[in-house]
């Protein structure tokens, strides 16, 4: 054989070896387009959720949306978990109040809520955008379940809009109820999050005593951790939040609750029909609405009716509302001798609520964890005298004996002595009702609020313009999506070689911002 050929057997070998170095590289390749194939498909997805039509705007400012200036309409995504007619607390009433009075200065306001039986999927209510989820979801087993349920039915929700084409400048959500859906489109549309914490889990329960209320708790740090900016309707609850979650000054905002004053002054229900429906003519009539849970002091307002019924055994107390607690009211009821002067009315709508407010003679809320207390506005606004106690927001809103009065909190005689005297004095019941319609329109006006609310708004949008808010990706994922894009874009075969030039790079050994292992050199595949 001449110089420089090889032998067949030395050929046959060096095939043989070669054969068994692609065998090998085949294998390691198997297992990264496995990989690829499963990222492949997860990206999809997340391109459908956050509803964009390219991968590179995920790596931009979201949307087509221009800078805006003052005074020019921005359009919010809302996302609370009750809305009118779903009324649970006082969630669903701020959340309608204030866009309603956003919505009257000419922002642009959307509000993905809980579906709710008998109310449309769609609905424009005085300019506001409302999208009911269905629960279109099987059974959930639990109520976390339930919550998690929610908040991928409002991503989908979302996700509709913004292939529709609509882009939002911002998200604000309410409570932790709604975490999940704010925070995903957060990241996903990479626009600014506020939200409005209207309570904590520490604090309706007077601390943490069982593994769901540290999670729930943990949920309202973590969502008050996510948000750019976060109101709070008090220095109470500021001071909650700041001892609880330990959030920094300046990233906290406090605008009140407000009401409006019409919505409590007017009822298409005669009250004196209302009147003998709950009491009897010479009664005279203490009033309390609201749910039925312990924090709300029901329990302290029953210790107090003996002391109360022995001043004057004419005086009728009416709680409307339900709750959990219920049952147990009335057995307490029982014990105390009192029961047949309780009217325990269940729910009742607006109308009957307003006439019970024209004939009380005092309203109660003798709460003892309240963060605002709304429902003493409410009472303001109905023009009743009210008595609260000294807890919370409350105690912001009302000034002893000058627009109500205020108890000691969970102080039966305290609570007691307060009914007693504006029982006793209603002069002075009247000039307090007059100081209080004041404050209302004066204090607690919701087109004061929204324009507050509004300027918290333009405020973050000017800070995020400022900012260099740039998601992190790790340079393996962007040249993965690049493969990704090269196959979308027409890519019919399997091109063994561009594969190995686009992924077979040494990598860096830094670990991933998504959570990946280190590799070494020898999890680094080397071709030669």
């Amino acid at each position: 054989m001449q110089h420089g050929k090889r032998s067949v057997s030395q050929l046959q070998c060096d095939l043989f070896i070669k054969h068994k170095q692609y065998r090998s590289i085949n294998r390691k390749l198997s297992f990264r387009f496995l990989f690829v194939t499963i990222f492949r498909v997860v990206w999809k997805w997340v391109i459908f959720l956050g509803g964009l039509v390219k991968i590179t705007p995920v790596f931009g400012r979201c949307g087509n949306r221009p800078n805006l200036n003052r005074g020019e309409m921005m359009r919010t995504l809302v996302l609370s978990w009750e809305f009118p007619p779903k009324i649970v607390g006082g969630i669903a009433r701020h959340v309608y109040d204030l866009s309603r009075a956003m919505v009257k200065q000419g922002e642009d306001i959307h509000v993905i809520t809980c579906g709710v039986q008998g109310a449309p999927e769609y609905e424009n209510v005085h300019g506001i955008k409302v999208y009911r989820v269905p629960a279109s979801n099987p059974a959930a087993p639990d109520f976390l379940t339930w919550v998690l349920q929610l908040n991928i039915n409002m991503l989908e929700q979302a996700s509709k809009l913004k292939i529709a084409g609509l882009d939002f400048d911002l998200i604000h959500v309410h409570d932790w109820l709604a975490a999940f859906a704010g925070k995903s489109l957060k990241h996903a549309w990479r626009i600014p999050l506020i939200s409005t914490i209207h309570a904590t889990e520490y604090g309706r329960n007077n601390g943490l005593h069982n593994p769901l209320q540290r999670y729930i708790s943990d949920v309202e740090w973590w969502l008050g951790y996510e948000s750019w900016r976060i109101i709070c309707c008090s220095q109470y609850m500021k001071s909650e939040l700041q001892r609880v979650f330990q959030i920094p000054d300046d990233k906290l905002q406090v605008i009140p609750n407000g009401v409006y004053p019409e919505e409590f002054n007017q009822t298409r229900i005669d009250p004196e029909s209302i009147r003998y429906k709950y009491a009897a003519p010479d009664e005279k009539i203490v009033f309390h609405v609201g749910r039925i849970v312990p924090e709300k002091g029901l329990g302290v307002l029953l210790e107090a009716m003996p002391k109360v019924l022995a001043y004057d055994s004419r005086v009728k107390l009416v709680i409307a509302g339900k709750g959990a607690y219920l049952d147990e009211l009335r057995h307490r009821a029982y014990q105390l001798g009192i029961y047949n002067r309780i009217y325990f009315t269940g729910y009742i709508d607006d109308d009957t609520r307003n006439a019970l407010y024209k004939c009380a003679q005092v309203a109660v809320f003798p709460s003892l964890y309240e963060p605002f207390g709304i429902v003493a506005l409410e009472g303001m606004a109905a023009g009743t005298p009210v008595v609260v106690s000294d807890t919370g927001g409350m105690s912001e809103i009302i000034q002893h004996g000058v627009n109500g009065l205020k108890a000691y909190t969970n102080n039966p005689t305290s609570l007691a002595d307060n009914i007693i005297w504006a029982l006793d004095h209603p002069d002075h019941a009247q000039k307090m009702k007059a100081q209080a319609l004041e404050d209302i329109r004066n204090i607690y006006n919701w087109d004061r609020i929204a324009a507050k609310t509004i300027g918290t708004y333009q405020h973050v949008l000017e800070e995020f313009k400022r900012s260099n808010w740039q998601p992190v990706v790790h340079e393996e994922i962007l040249r993965e999506i690049k493969m990704s894009k090269m196959k979308d874009d027409g890519e019919q075969e399997y091109d063994f070689h561009r594969y190995q030039e686009t992924v077979l790079k040494e990598v860096s050994h830094e670990s991933s911002y998504y959570g990946r292992r280190k590799r070494n050199e020898t999890q680094t595949l080397n071709l030669q």
